[in-house]
């Protein structure tokens, strides 16, 4: 599994125009209009989750009908395919439901199981952020890069939802609320695009799929950060459903042993 490779122009401006269709698809419709329904896990989707996704994936099918498409909402077409696509066309359902302004569209491409182009989009607060293997991540095409936080102690910590902690795993969030200087919550996919420019230091979530975090590698990586699973591994599209991503690797390094000592169940 894994493999380094250069992504070319044509792939990430394939991506740009998928979120910018994803955006426009978002930006056009009054979400007020938007049906909406629960799936079986009890989590939201909505007509416009659905309608984004057959519009990404049919422009993938035309463009690069090789290669195989992960989406939240659909089925997967091959998805041991060398080349992958990841889609979730409205990351922060519930939030967009709502109107809290942190929702967007997540769109990732991994070659040979590793994500190696990624894109964060969230258009209420117009921020993009574009992450490539082995090229410096941009937002809004701007560079940028992680924070310098230079202690546990004054780093600020973010985490979707504590209601996505099972009760053997909450010892590792009340770990580092206990070792931070302050915690953010409900931020989605918005807090590890934040991370990538400095704004936050530390993530931590868990409850996740690949869909939800898969652009987060290159884009993390890309800003000089570190992101793995809670046991130091490296994020490709086998991963469960921990992570944690630090600007500073020392701190990174700090928290996975914090973890560690808690024998949290696998």
């Amino acid at each position: 599994m894994g493999g380094i490779m250069t992504v070319g122009d044509d792939l990430i401006n394939f991506a740009v125009e998928m979120a910018d269709v994803a955006r426009k698809h978002i930006t056009d419709r009054n979400r007020n209009d938007i049906a909406i329904s629960l799936k079986p896990d009890r989590s939201y989707v909505t007509e416009m989750d659905v309608s984004i996704e057959k519009l990404l994936r049919s422009m993938i099918r035309t463009k690069y009908p090789e290669h195989g498409i992960i989406g939240e909402e659909l089925d997967w077409v091959e998805p041991d395919a060398d080349y992958v696509w990841v889609l979730d066309p409205i990351d922060g359902t519930a939030s967009y439901i709502a109107g809290m302004p942190v929702y967007g569209t997540l769109i990732a491409l991994a070659f040979k199981g590793v994500p190696v182009l990624g894109i964060i989009d969230i258009p209420p607060v117009d921020a993009r952020w574009i992450g490539v293997s082995g090229r410096q991540t941009t937002k809004n095409g701007v560079a940028c890069s992680v924070g310098k936080c230079d202690s546990l102690a004054s780093a600020i910590m973010s985490t979707s939802n504590p209601d996505f902690y099972e009760p053997a795993e909450l010892p590792a969030l009340d770990c580092l609320r206990s070792r931070t200087s302050w915690r953010i919550y409900g931020g989605a996919s918005l807090a590890y695009g934040l991370l990538a420019q400095g704004g936050t230091d530390i993530a931590l979530d868990t409850g996740l799929k690949i869909y939800d975090f898969a652009p987060f590698r290159p884009i993390i990586e890309g800003a000089d950060g570190v992101i793995s699973d809670w046991d130091g591994q490296a994020i490709t599209l086998k991963t469960g459903k921990r992570i944690l991503a630090a600007g500073n690797v020392d701190q990174h390094r700090e928290i996975l042993q914090l973890i560690k000592e808690l024998n949290i169940p696998k």
